[in-house]
């Protein structure tokens, strides 16, 4: 799988490249926390285009992931045709056949003795394997992220509750100052007395002195709480795309091990095939020799019959459990393709009517 190993490391690329975007993005928004915890201000550039950019980066790399995955089911559902062909005779077997049709058989009988799938098997696995590293790194990388800012949040909620709670205070005390604004200067307006009446406009100096810092400071808390607010609310907005994107890892790591569960029943149950049809091949071959078989045919008979039954009750006592557990790997099956599907319908649909290139 040339190809495959290719698409691997285009993946890894995007990988590589969506965990900067995202590490970027997370050390813009604890910058922005840091200018704000120590009163330098913030300006947080974290735009919606740039928002936008990491989550479209992230599906792409997860688009050409589930090709990969789709992929392998593709040579998964080819398996029971290379088992046809390996219980087909081989153009060589055929050969011989033209000149010994008992030399053809027993070549063909070997052959089918001695396949091992094992190979194929174990490489599908590993690919698999390959798949479901890279995946749980980035599903790694993802929940670090989230919960780095997740952190942050915690403590800005906090820090915005005491803020607009000083900022209402505040808010009291402006609104508790005005009668005595209001009191100062209507006494001002009536009072003839210059002595007094100097007496009562040095005091609404300073209590407009104080009013003033007052709103100042109102101006002041306003803004920081709509610091606080944007922030909130950006890093909600982050929290959210990396919720979404390890929901989609998930996903895409549940698919593949369910697969591989499923790949391993497949096998188990071709290979048996396999060695049975052969096995009957064997048998139904030593039974046309009839009359003329000599005492050494008939205690190889024997032989295999008793093998055969002995194999039949370790089958018949095994068979239970093995359809309980092959039932239940496909039921599971089921459930990962159904996600999967739902996740990325649009690759499905690509893939199923072959709209590869368009």
């Amino acid at each position: 799988m040339a190809d495959f190993d290719a698409q691997i490391l285009e993946s890894q690329k995007q990988v590589s490249a969506t965990q900067a975007k995202i590490s970027q993005l997370t050390g813009r928004i604890e910058a922005a926390r840091v200018g704000i915890k120590t009163g330098q201000g913030a300006t947080i550039d974290i735009e919606n285009a740039t928002l936008a950019d990491v989550n479209k980066h992230a599906e792409v790399m997860n688009a050409n992931i589930a090709e990969l995955i789709m992929g392998l089911d593709d040579v998964t559902a080819g398996f029971s045709k290379d088992f046809d062909e390996m219980r087909s005779k081989t153009g060589w077997e055929s050969f011989v056949g033209v000149f010994s049709s008992a030399k053809s058989e027993s070549m063909r009988q070997e052959r089918l003795r001695t396949a091992s799938v094992d190979d194929k098997l174990q490489d599908l696995i590993s690919k698999s394997d390959t798949i479901v590293k890279l995946l749980e790194n980035q599903l790694a990388v993802l929940n670090e992220h989230k919960a780095r800012v997740e952190a942050n949040l915690t403590e800005t909620l906090s820090e915005r509750e005491t803020t607009v709670a000083d900022l209402e205070g505040l808010r009291a005390q402006i609104l508790a100052t005005d009668p005595t604004l209001i009191d100062l200067e209507n006494r001002i307006s009536v009072e003839q007395d210059a002595a007094a009446r100097t007496k009562l406009e040095s005091a609404l100096a300073e209590a407009n002195k104080t009013y003033n810092a007052m709103v100042q400071d109102e101006q002041v808390k306003l803004a920081k709480s709509q610091t606080l607010e944007r922030y909130i609310e950006t890093g909600k907005t982050w929290v959210d795309s990396l919720q979404n994107q390890a929901a989609t890892q998930m996903v895409l790591i549940n698919k593949l091990q369910t697969d591989t569960k499923q790949r391993v029943v497949l096998y188990d149950a071709l290979t048996k095939s396999l060695k049975t049809a052969q096995q009957q091949d064997v048998a139904h071959r030593i039974s046309e020799i009839g009359v003329q078989t000599d005492q050494e045919a008939q205690a190889a008979m024997a032989a295999i019959g008793t093998a055969t039954n002995d194999r039949m009750a370790d089958m018949l006592e095994q068979h239970g459990d093995q359809m309980v557990f092959a039932r239940k790997v496909l039921e599971q099956k089921a459930k990962a393709d159904e996600r999967f599907a739902r996740r990325f319908q649009a690759i499905v649909e690509k893939h199923d009517k072959n709209l590869y290139g368009g």
